[in-house]
C-alpha cells in the first residue's frame, strides 16, 4: 500500500462535509471528499436512501441564523426555507465554492482506521486508499430509534425516517408517537387530510413559537445581549406563560423539566390543530393489540397507522468502537470535534439550540487551523495539544439537559460558539468567522 501523502479524507458532502472542504480550500489542505450518494445535500435530499427528510420539512432555525460563513441565504428565502430550498442552497454553496470537483460520487466508505504514519480507508468497491487524516462528516441522524411495546399491531407501522408525504394518511386514524420536531411536523401534515390524528408524549415538553413580535425568535433572542443561564431560563419561561400559556389548556402534559433543558419545539402549528380538534394529545402507548391501542391512563383508541417519531441514535459505522464509542456521548471529544486519535476529526456530530451550519463551519475551521499549525510545527499546535489533552470544558452553557441519549452530544448554542471562537482566535484562524 503506497505511504500517505499529506492528503485527507472527508467521508460525506452533506452540510458539515462541505463546510470542512470549503475550509480546507481556504488552508491550502489537500483532501477528497467520498460521499455515498449520488449528488452533495446529505439528508436534506428526499431521494437519498434512508434519509430522514420529508416533504414538509423546513428548518426550525431561521434563515438570517442559519447560514455558512461567508455564504448567506437568498434575501429571498422566507423566515423559514423548506427542505428543498435548503438541499438548493448546499448545492448552491457546491458549486460557489468549486468543491465538487474534489468530490467522488457513488463512493461508500465501509472502513477507516489507523495505519502507520497515516490513515488507511477502504472503499465499498473493494478500493484501498492511505490518507493523512480522516474527517467523518456523516451526520447524526441515519439511525432510526426504535420503540417497542408490548402485543401485535395489524395495522401500518414504521419509523418516521420512512414517512415522506402526508397523502398515504388520507382518511386513516393515524397516531404518532414521539413530541419532537418531526412528531409534530407529521401530526400536522395528518390533521387536514387523516380521519383522526393522535399525538402521544410521553413527557411535556415546552414549546417556543416561531415568531416573537414579528421577528424570528432564533433572531429576537441572538439581537440582545447574552444573558447566563440563570437568568436566561426564568425570563423564557414567564415569556411563554405570557405568550403560549398554560400547555394543559391544550391537553399536554405539563413540561417535567426547565426549558432549553430539552430540545427546544418550535411549532406553532402544533397547537392551532389542537384547539382546533384536529390533533389530540395522549399520554403514551402501554399495549397494542390488533388495532386497537391501549394507553398509560387505562384509555384506549382503534388507528390505522402508527407512526415512531422516536428519534435517531449517533453512529459512525467505518470508525471500529476503540476509535470512537457512540454510547459515551461527547465526553470522549476535545470541543465535540477532536477524539484522542491523531489524524481523526468528527464535524457535524451534535445537537444544540440553534442552527447547525454556522456552527459547522467554526468546527471546520478550527480543523484547518490545527492541521496547518501541526503541519508548521508552531506554538499554536503545542498549545492547542496542551488544551485537548486537558480537562475538559464545559459546552451546556450553565443548562442541566435531561439525560437522555438524544443528549449525549448535546451543547449550549452560545457556549460552543463563544468556545470555538476563543480558540480559533487563539489558533490565528481569520477573524471573520461566522457568528
Amino acid at each position: 500500500m503506497p505511504k500517505p501523502e499529506d492528503r485527507y479524507c472527508i467521508i460525506g458532502a452533506g452540510p458539515s462535509g462541505l463546510a470542512t472542504a470549503h475550509e480546507f480550500q481556504r488552508a491550502g489542505i489537500a483532501f477528497d471528499v467520498v460521499e455515498r450518494f449520488h449528488d452533495v445535500g446529505g439528508i436534506w435530499d428526499i431521494d437519498n436512501p434512508g434519509t430522514p427528510m420529508y416533504d414538509s420539512a423546513h428548518f426550525i432555525s431561521s434563515r438570517t441564523q442559519s447560514a455558512f460563513d461567508d455564504f448567506p441565504m437568498p434575501a429571498v428565502y422566507p423566515d423559514y426555507p423548506s427542505r428543498a430550498r435548503i438541499l438548493d442552497y448546499l448545492r448552491a454553496y457546491a458549486d460557489h465554492e468549486d468543491i465538487r470537483e474534489h468530490i467522488a460520487f457513488d463512493t461508500a466508505v465501509t472502513r477507516a482506521s489507523p495505519a502507520d504514519d497515516g490513515w488507511h480507508v477502504e472503499l465499498a468497491s473493494g478500493e484501498h486508499r492511505r490518507y493523512r487524516g480522516v474527517v467523518c462528516a456523516v451526520g447524526n441522524n441515519w439511525f432510526p430509534v426504535d420503540a417497542s411495546y408490548p402485543g401485535h399491531f395489524d395495522g401500518e407501522m414504521y419509523h418516521s425516517s420512512r414517512y415522506k408525504y402526508a397523502a398515504p394518511l388520507a382518511g386513516k386514524r393515524v397516531l404518532v408517537v414521539g413530541g419532537g420536531n418531526s412528531g409534530c411536523d407529521i401530526a400536522c401534515d395528518a390533521a387536514p387530510i387523516a380521519r383522526e390524528t393522535l399525538i402521544s408524549f410521553r413527557r411535556g415538553y415546552h414549546f417556543l413559537p416561531k415568531h416573537l413580535f414579528g421577528v424570528p425568535t432564533d433572531a429576537f433572542f441572538r439581537s440582545g445581549p447574552h444573558l447566563p443561564a440563570w437568568l436566561a431560563q426564568p425570563l423564557l419561561t414567564l415569556l411563554l406563560r405570557i405568550l403560549v400559556g398554560d400547555l394543559r389548556r391544550y391537553k399536554l402534559p405539563k413540561p417535567d423539566h426547565k426549558v432549553l433543558e430539552s430540545h427546544p419545539i418550535v411549532n406553532s402549528q402544533l397547537l392551532h390543530y389542537l384547539t382546533h380538534g384536529d390533533v389530540r394529545a395522549v399520554p403514551d402507548v402501554r399495549q397494542l393489540d390488533g388495532q386497537r391501542v391501549t394507553l398509560i391512563d387505562g384509555t384506549a383508541a382503534e388507528v390505522d397507522v402508527i407512526i415512531f417519531a422516536t428519534g435517531f441514535r449517533s453512529a459512525i459505522p467505518c470508525l471500529d468502537a476503540q476509535l470512537f464509542a457512540p454510547e459515551r456521548g461527547g465526553s470522549q471529544l476535545y470541543l465535540n470535534v477532536f477524539p484522542d486519535r491523531p489524524g481523526l476529526y468528527i464535524v457535524g456530530l451534535f445537537e444544540t439550540d440553534g442552527s447547525l451550519f454556522p456552527v459547522v463551519s467554526k468546527q471546520a475551521a478550527l480543523v484547518a487551523s490545527v492541521i496547518r499549525a501541526q503541519r508548521e510545527g508552531s506554538e499554536r499546535a503545542t498549545w492547542f495539544e496542551r488544551q485537548r489533552t486537558g480537562a475538559r470544558p464545559d459546552l451546556s452553557g450553565g443548562i442541566k439537559y435531561l439525560a437522555s441519549q438524544r443528549h449525549a452530544f448535546y451543547v449550549q448554542y452560545d457556549e460552543y460558539v463563544h468556545r470555538l471562537d476563543k480558540t480559533l482566535k487563539r489558533m490565528g484562524a481569520r477573524s471573520h468567522v461566522a457568528g
